[in-house]
């Protein structure tokens, strides 16, 4: 008969419970309306919708917050990180899709390399290009001689004091005055 009675208790303090938080909840939609009414020009016979439609609204926002919160997309294991890096592809975790470069793909979908990488929790070294694709863009820049012009003005200026302390070691010839004609004199 006791077992009963601690049921019945719980059962009626979950049913108290409820009742302060309608109580709690009548009295802050009071306390709101009456503020607004305060401040502005409202006819009598529109309170009890306004006082209805504020407890409503205060009743789903408790509703709400009530509700888990879902943390954002799931993220990866670190055996679907090591899938989604190949040779040929990334694979991205926005929409599952085959990619040789992920920073057009990202921009479309408004995020950068590192919002991107903090969203799905990846690694900062994480590539946003393909190996692949990487060697063949360095073989294409090779071939066009991309950075080789960089190595020939380095080389050019230190052949080019080699010249000047050449040419200032011989001695400078005098110019000649200009030769006078003969009939003129």
């Amino acid at each position: 008969m006791q077992a009963r009675r601690s049921h019945n208790d719980c059962g009626a303090k979950a049913m108290s419970d409820s009742t302060g938080d309608q109580d709690r909840l009548i009295t802050l939609a009071a306390d709101l309306v009456s503020a607004y009414v305060s401040n502005n020009h409202v006819q009598s016979a529109e309170l009890p919708k306004l006082i209805g439609d504020v407890h409503d609204a205060i009743r789903s926002l408790s509703h709400a917050a009530a509700a888990p919160v879902e943390a954002g997309p799931p993220k990866p294991s670190a055996q679907e990180v090591r899938r989604s890096v190949t040779a040929d592809y990334l694979i991205s975790f926005e929409d599952g899709k085959h990619y040789k470069t992920l920073r057009r793909h990202l921009t479309l979908r408004g995020l950068t390399p590192e919002q991107y990488r903090a969203k799905w929790s990846l690694p900062p070294d994480y590539p946003m290009t393909s190996q692949s694709y990487s060697a063949q863009r360095s073989e294409l820049a090779r071939s066009l001689g991309l950075g080789q012009q960089r190595r020939k003005s380095v080389a050019a200026k230190a052949a080019a004091p080699a010249e000047v302390t050449a040419e200032a070691a011989a001695p400078a010839k005098k110019p000649r005055a200009p030769r006078k004609a003969k009939g003129a004199e």
